[in-house]
């Protein structure tokens, strides 16, 4: 969290949703709301970054995060370079080296996926002070715009978050996505905030993160307004921690029939990509609750909302 925001109270980075005030979090989906109406028009562009230069450094692949990333920063009228990593460190140039080169070619921002907790954090602390860096994932950690899109589409459908019960079922264990939503929530005032998940996939003292713990999905899934599922990778279904994807499916899957004990009006989100019959029934990801597709869509306006917050911070604006 050090040195994300500035002495004024601004974004200087985006690396983490923990901690972070919630005048701070509430201006960012403001902020995003205020770009939905760029992306309905038929010129999606608005000037607020002419000039300036993003530079997506992806070291883990994700091609839905990855052209978000792009698409909002082009709509911000910013230039945009895609960096080739995995060529680029084969010759050797080490991680620093290779960013100061960046940095040298008067780049303003680097937006980092990285398979290693921490490194986002690490760019950010290594560069000059002219250079702002967003986390687009960093290990098990964090992926704070992931979860301010999240928390964008539960605002859009739910309003206040104070009366919202919000459920999160599946890998917590292993997912960033979780631990941002988790504070994210807590930091927007969220009434409850509850895991569902098999003991194996959940992280020893998760309970001090400020979540309620359930290991049976219906209980769990009781009068809750939000349902969040997380991806499941297939690699751990060959380890100890589960048996089979038929038998997670058979515990935890999402399927109408259980969502029936969640309130009516209960939305359904999944961060993707999505193992259909694994954590989610197809039904229910296609059917009348679901709002993963408008997840994809909010994902360009609240990337949009902290570029422009952030490289706006820098030249003392409002973004």
């Amino acid at each position: 969290m050090s040195g994300q925001i500035d002495e004024q109270g601004r974004l200087r980075h985006f690396l983490t949703t923990e901690g972070m005030p919630r005048q701070l979090l509430e201006r960012i989906l403001d902020t995003a709301e205020s770009f939905t109406g760029v992306i309905g028009k038929s010129v999606k562009k608005v000037p607020l970054l002419r000039g300036r230069t993003v530079i997506n450094l992806f070291f883990e692949s994700s091609t839905r995060t990855r052209t978000t990333f792009e698409l909002a920063a082009k709509r911000l009228s910013a230039d945009v370079l895609n960096v080739n990593v995995a060529t680029t460190t084969t010759k050797g140039e080490s991680l620093l080296d290779m960013l100061h080169n960046l940095e040298a070619m008067q780049a303003d921002m680097f937006v980092v996926r990285h398979a290693e907790s921490g490194t986002a954090a690490y760019v950010a602390e290594h560069l000059g002070g002219n250079v702002a860096v967003l986390n687009a994932g960093d290990g098990r950690h964090a992926h704070p715009t992931q979860a301010m899109l999240d928390m964008f589409t539960i605002r859009r459908h739910k309003g206040a978050f104070e009366p919202l019960r919000v459920a999160i079922v599946g890998d917590i264990l292993h997912s960033r996505v979780a631990r941002s939503q988790i504070h994210a929530l807590n930091g927007l005032g969220a009434g409850e905030v509850r895991v569902i998940a098999p003991r194996t996939l959940l992280p020893r003292e998760i309970e001090s993160l400020g979540v309620h713990v359930y290991h049976d999905l219906e209980a769990g899934l009781r009068d809750v307004d939000v349902v969040i599922t997380l991806r499941l990778q297939r690699e751990r279904m060959q380890g100890a921690m589960l048996p089979s994807e038929q038998e997670y499916f058979q515990h935890y899957g999402i399927t109408e029939e259980r969502l029936g004990v969640a309130r009516p009006d209960a939305v359904v989100m999944h961060p993707g990509p999505i193992n259909r019959g694994v954590e989610i029934d197809s039904a229910v990801a296609d059917g009348p609750r679901s709002v993963i597709l408008e997840q994809v869509t909010n994902g360009i306006a609240v990337r949009m909302a902290v570029m422009s917050m952030v490289l706006g911070g820098r030249d003392g604006g409002e973004g």
